[in-house]
């Protein structure tokens, strides 16, 4: 499976404030570009954290593109949530489009319950924290071949540190969000000795920032 990481963060690195608070960082064209790749992608993976910030649906993308492209319905959404803490009533789980619940064994029998009947695709894969290396084996064994990661910091460093990604594409817009509790695009617990190495394959000027796009 191809793991494509897109993301947009501050001049600074940030991918919103330390409030947690969605930031318009890019504009139309990044908008369009990133409805491209959710277009051209089998599935639409986020963490709870996002879920529970920005409350996304996943439904947007190119149709057009997506028709071009000869795939039929609608991308995947795939939540990580290893305690399964995503609310009943969140976007996510409405709308045409199948949502998979990626939970671990320590998440509460009656919260995954009460999300299978909200709609969501329970999947198990972890102990504590979910696994990502299993996550994309199983949505490969579902027939998805392309896996779009949106974030946030958590998931990204997750995906980078279980050797998943395959190409980040990082959009990079013209201000300073700063703030030392402010997530950026890699959080977690970080790299010590072994740092992952991308290839810069483009440099591209959109609205009023930069799309920088790296193979991994």
């Amino acid at each position: 499976m191809h793991v494509h990481v897109n993301a947009a963060v501050s001049v600074d690195g940030k991918l919103s404030t330390r409030r947690r608070e969605q930031l318009a960082i890019s504009g139309p064209e990044d908008f369009a570009r990133m409805e491209r790749v959710r277009a051209a992608s089998d599935a639409v993976l986020v963490g709870v954290g996002t879920v529970l910030a920005d409350d996304p649906s996943l439904l947007r993308h190119d149709e057009r593109h997506r028709r071009n492209l000869g795939k039929e319905g609608l991308p995947a959404r795939v939540i990580a949530d290893s305690r399964a803490r995503t609310p009943p009533d969140a976007a996510i789980l409405e709308g045409p489009a199948v949502t998979y619940l990626l939970v671990t064994d320590r998440a509460p029998d009656d919260r995954v319950d009460t999300l299978r009947t909200a709609g969501a695709e329970i999947r198990t894969v972890g102990d504590d924290r979910v696994n990502l290396a299993a996550a994309v084996e199983m949505l490969a064994h579902d027939g998805h071949e392309r896996l779009m990661i949106e974030g946030g910091g958590e998931v990204i460093f997750s995906a980078f540190e279980a050797g998943i990604v395959d190409e980040l594409t990082l959009f990079i817009g013209s201000l300073v969000v700063g703030g030392r509790e402010a997530p950026t695009l890699v959080d977690g617990e970080g790299f010590i000795e072994e740092f992952p190495q991308l290839d810069l394959r483009e440099v591209e000027r959109l609205d009023d920032g930069v799309v920088l796009s790296y193979d991994a």
